[in-house]
């Protein structure tokens, strides 16, 4: 959608430096903006493209330095939300399509090759793609999206506007809140990895509780979160995990959480509010993280984490000592040379 400057800027609650009357189709990295694009910078890092770049505008703060004579600014105090708020005024979010095989002129919401049972219930406004699957008492809200191949278990509840694309598969007795997405090939409330061994042989637990996701929670391509034993696998409102992230049978992730691809999270952990779990992080069971805790990439958080603390490492420590040990590491094999050198003069020395 193409508007002007000036109206870009209200929209976005941004003052204008520059041409309110030049208008802008789009927005791009501020090192491939062409002239009827806007970019953003909020890291100092990549302020010397400030000078090259192209774009009509960039979006940035006051300690910015300013760009080149024929590039507008923004200014506003959080540049990297309003470049988000930006996108959705130029852009939009994806528009799904009509179920393929839709007659032409008609408005069918429910495609004549999805399966959805009679006793489900299908909220106002909502589609189901070819080959989607809707089963016995299991209630969808309003304005919902289930893409082709995607699956709603028996009584489950799915609230609404929620995406459940290609592939998604949510079993049965689970609950949706509302705005909930799923991408392609998540798995949502299937059996936790329970067994206990006796006699030499693992035998299975009945999975016999449920996941719960509140509303604004997004799953990446490829999440599978375990339904609990007893009681239930709960998410918390606008939690966002990455691609690939396995939460175990029973644990709870708290509110406004990140986990980012590969974290791992084994059963009956307790996940606070505002956790956010760099890449790969692995978790052990039956533990509790405090609301805010931030760990580095690939720790892992084998203790309690008291609320606020910022770890990292096998197993995690503070940030800062992780960090210090880190450097440390890297001139071992120096320091070895210099010690074995020692050892050989000493040993010189008794000899003479």
């Amino acid at each position: 959608m193409a508007m002007t400057l000036g109206q870009l800027a209200e929209k976005i609650g941004a003052r204008l430096e520059g041409s309110a009357d030049r208008m802008v189709h789009g927005c791009a990295p501020v090192k491939t903006a062409g002239p009827g694009e806007v970019a953003f910078v909020a890291n100092l890092k990549y302020a010397r493209f400030l000078e090259t770049t192209r774009a009509a505008a960039v979006i940035v703060d006051e300690q910015m330095p300013s760009p080149g004579a024929d590039v507008a600014k923004l200014i506003c105090t959080d540049p990297y939300f309003a470049f988000r708020n930006a996108q959705v005024a130029l852009h939009g979010f994806r528009a799904p399509p009509p179920p393929m095989d839709a007659p032409p002129g008609t408005e069918a919401l429910v495609s004549a090759s999805a399966s959805v049972h009679p006793a489900a219930r299908i909220g106002a406004g909502s589609q189901i793609h070819p080959h989607a699957v809707v089963e016995r008492d299991a209630t969808i809200g309003t304005n919902c999206v289930l893409y082709p191949g995607s699956y709603v278990g028996e009584s489950t509840i799915v609230g609404d506007d929620c995406v459940l694309f290609p592939g998604a598969v949510v079993y049965e007795r689970c609950v949706l809140g509302h705005r909930v997405t799923l991408h392609g090939n998540c798995v949502v409330g299937h059996d936790g990895f329970g067994y206990a061994t006796h006699g030499g042989r693992h035998h299975k637990i009945p999975q016999a509780g449920r996941v719960v996701l509140e509303d604004d929670v997004e799953l990446g391509a490829g999440c599978a979160i375990e339904r609990a034993a007893l009681g239930e696998t709960r998410i918390g409102a606008g939690t966002k995990l990455a691609d690939l992230v396995s939460i175990g049978h029973g644990t709870t992730i708290g509110k406004h959480c990140l986990l980012v691809s590969l974290v791992g999270i084994s059963g009956s952990v307790e996940v606070g509010n505002y956790v956010v779990l760099g890449g790969q992080v692995g978790v052990t069971g039956h533990l509790t993280i405090g609301d805010g805790v931030q760990a580095a990439g690939r720790s892992a958080i084998v203790s309690d984490i008291e609320p606020g603390r910022k770890v990292g490492g096998v197993p995690a420590i503070d940030l800062e000592m992780f960090k210090r040990n880190a450097i440390a590491g890297a001139e071992l094999y120096d320091l070895l040379r210099r010690v074995r050198k020692l050892e050989k003069d000493l040993e010189h020395l008794r000899n003479e």
